[in-house]
């Protein structure tokens, strides 16, 4: 009888201990781990503080900003609604708020977000610069060009700003005005690639092609893979009716891109001008019918896994199967023999042992989620999610279930419902999920 009672003792000393942690050590301890880059562990640090204190809005902002940096920006959102709602004067949850949907691509409803940050904080150069952002992606380019502008007042040393500047210059048709932004941008930093381009690009809409070409060779050489900078410096080469040596920069922006009709136009036009008509009509023709395809059957992404990554993700998933008292009605040892049969791939006779399970014990979270499993691997993917749904019913805490719910909705094309369902597994500690989310929910 002392055992029992020894561990007892200990497990009093355990849980006194554990209440001793205030919601502020949870808190702190969750920024001192986002802050060594552990946003996993931030993560349940600040959910342990939102379970003793539910009324704080930083620790909803800065669970937010962990999951936002695991990449699960719906499950972010969520925690930024949270936020705002306790504390609707918090200028930096809007403005994270604002960055998830614009992950999300939901540029308006970001860009509302931006615009509130801003007045309750008219001098962040962020929000402008975020808003500007969203702006360009919505086309309103007048509206973006004067974000920018006031982001680089306020903040002089943004290169992002003065790049973000120019390209939106050059969607209003001001090149000659993106010349000066991205020199600025190549004054600051060098190295960067994408500003020799893009002022390669501005030359080339300026007639400047000998210019051109001296950027779009800087440009290649810190990046090579580029296959747009080839491409326009094929274009300025052949502007300057140097059409042999636009061939290669055609072939190479081709094999780099091989959906770029106009690349294969190009280069039907110099073998033209090169005698080689069997090799230009080739080229010409496949710039019809590529451009006829291409804009006809556009393939957008939509976050739909196919059966086999779903198949895959699902079967990496451990049962839930520990030991446990046997009750008078034994739905444990039918649940342990379906568990045991399927792994020996006898999915009938699991199924029976776990309908057994469930029928002699209605409340055996486990027993619907590993009947769920089977289900989903069989393609019964509806009755999958609906013993994860009586899973999580039970057991709201029952991360694998939320997981597996998550996989299976994503697969039939619910892709919100989806990743919010993997947002709640990795939130309740399954961190795989958060693989999933990087992957397909962004």
């Amino acid at each position: 009888m002392k055992k029992p009672l020894l561990t007892f003792t200990f497990l009093s000393l355990w849980l006194t201990a554990s209440a001793q942690q205030t919601a502020v050590d949870f808190f702190e301890s969750g920024v001192g781990k986002s802050k060594s880059g552990d946003f996993t562990g931030a993560l349940q640090a600040f959910s342990m503080a939102i379970t003793m204190n539910p009324e704080n809005s930083a620790s909803y902002y800065n669970r937010g900003l962990a999951k936002a940096n695991l990449k699960d920006h719906r499950g972010a959102i969520l925690d930024y609604d949270r936020a705002i709602e306790i504390n609707a004067k918090d200028a930096m949850a809007y403005l994270s708020r604002g960055v998830s949907k614009s992950k999300q691509d939901d540029y308006r409803g970001a860009l509302l977000d931006f615009s509130r940050a801003i007045e309750l904080n008219p001098d962040d150069p962020q929000a402008y610069f975020s808003r500007g952002a969203s702006r360009n992606q919505l086309e309103q380019y007048r509206g973006a060009l004067s974000d920018f502008s006031k982001s680089i007042e306020l903040d002089p040393a943004n290169v992002n700003a003065y790049y973000a500047r120019g390209i939106t210059k050059q969607s209003l048709d001001d090149y000659a005005g993106s010349l000066t932004d991205f020199t600025k941008v190549i004054e600051m930093t060098p190295k960067r690639a994408a500003a020799y381009a893009s002022r390669g690009i501005s030359k080339v809409q300026l007639s400047d092609f000998a210019g051109a070409v001296t950027d779009l060779n800087k440009a290649i050489e810190l990046s090579p893979e580029d296959g747009e900078s080839y491409y326009y410096r094929a274009f300025a080469k052949s502007k300057l009716d140097d059409y042999k040596a636009a061939m290669p920069d055609y072939d190479r922006a081709i094999k780099l891109h091989p959906t770029n009709y106009k690349a294969y136009y190009g280069r039907g036009f110099c073998r033209n001008k090169l005698g080689d008509q069997k090799g230009a009509l080739q080229d010409f023709s496949q710039a019809i019918e590529m451009n006829n395809s291409t804009s006809e059957a556009k393939v957008v992404y939509s976050g739909r896994m196919t059966r086999a990554i779903l198949d895959n993700l699902r079967n990496q998933v451990q049962e839930k199967n520990r030991i446990s008292d046997l009750s008078p009605e034994r739905a444990e040892a039918y649940f342990s023999r379906g568990v045991a049969k399927n792994k020996q791939g006898d999915q009938k006779g699991a199924t029976a042992d776990l309908n057994k399970a469930i029928e002699l014990n209605p409340t055996y979270a486990e027993a619907y989620f590993s009947r769920g499993l089977i289900r989903s691997s069989q393609g019964d993917q509806r009755g999958a999610i609906t013993d994860c749904n009586d899973a999580i019913k039970l057991n709201p805490r029952y991360s694998e279930a939320f997981y597996v719910r998550g996989l299976i909705r994503h697969s039939l094309g619910d892709e919100n419902g989806g990743c919010l369902d993997l947002s709640k597994a990795g939130e309740l500690g399954y961190t795989p999920a958060y693989k999933v989310i990087s992957e397909y929910c962004n």
